[in-house]
């Protein structure tokens, strides 16, 4: 599997799917710091969420060979700007967080997350495992350069 780093707001799920990911019990914990696991970095909100911290962000995607911008379902608006890829010189995915959820709204959040320009975006839920197997299988696959990479 490919290493990849997520990135998202303070809440939108990414500890909780890295431990689904790893088939460990799901159990809330606030990350406090940037963890490496053997193919996951996990990153706490708050460096997305400010711009002086956010530095630190692109200096961890150098240990990934994908980057995950998650979003929950649930959210009222994204976080990340349209086009926000062609900064970025990793693959760039997006993931839709917390789709079980009775308030969610899976389409808005994949439009928002292809308004960044993510070619691949994937819905799942860390509690029911929907579309875990989808995201696995896709990081299990060779290794893609983005096409704004080959100019």
């Amino acid at each position: 599997m490919r290493k990849i780093m997520f990135v998202g707001r303070v809440g939108c799920g990414k500890t909780t799917l890295t431990q689904a990911m790893q088939g460990t019990q799901i159990r809330y914990h606030k990350t406090q710091y940037i963890n490496h696991h053997a193919k996951i970095i996990d990153t706490p909100g708050e460096y997305a969420q400010t711009k002086t911290l956010a530095r630190g962000l692109a200096l961890y995607s150098y240990e990934a060979d994908v980057v995950g911008l998650l979003l929950s379902a649930t959210e009222t608006q994204s976080l990340y700007p349209p086009n926000l890829i062609g900064a970025v010189n990793r693959e760039v995915i997006g993931v839709v967080t917390q789709i079980d959820r009775p308030d969610a709204d899976t389409e808005q959040a994949m439009a928002w997350l292809r308004l960044t320009g993510c070619e691949h975006v994937f819905g799942v839920s860390a509690v029911t495992g929907e579309g875990l197997p989808e995201l696995l299988e896709y990081l299990d696959g060779p290794g893609q350069i983005p096409d704004h990479l080959l100019a």
